[in-house]
């Protein structure tokens, strides 16, 4: 089932993570509130799948158009995916339990990032600015 849901920076794609297949999915936005229809076996807006046993949870898309997903497992943190589906970098957490990611602070450049095993939330400097969350 889809969990995290984010737009890219110019409004035309809609990402979202599926928790226990470990996926990212991509779809275009074709009028406000509606996405391109696709077939369920059309792979073809796949973004990018875990090669490795771990779960997905909530996400946030940062300016440079990358998708920053919380990434549950042995080194729970953010996986950052280019917006072409390849592995930017990953940002440990501290915590297996990372379940959520947000933009905030002065020019959006703060990840505050919830750590549900300790339960507290990480508030970690970002390479880029992030998006602000759509309303």
């Amino acid at each position: 089932a889809p969990n995290g849901i984010g737009l890219s920076p110019d409004g035309t794609k809609l990402y979202y993570a599926e928790t226990h297949t470990a996926r990212v999915w991509v779809r275009d936005i074709v009028a406000p509130g509606e996405v391109k229809l696709v077939t369920p076996f059309d792979i073809h807006h796949l973004l990018w799948a875990s090669p490795k046993l771990v779960y997905l949870d909530s996400l946030a898309v940062d300016g440079d158009g990358n998708v920053c997903v919380a990434t549950i497992g042995t080194s729970g943190g953010i996986t950052v995916i280019s917006p072409e589906g390849k592995v930017v970098r990953f940002v440990e957490s501290g915590d297996v339990m990372t379940t959520n990611v947000c933009f905030g602070g002065p020019g959006l450049r703060t990840a505050y990032i919830t750590r549900s095993g300790v339960g507290d939330v990480a508030v970690v400097p970002w390479a880029c600015a992030g998006l602000a969350l759509h309303r």
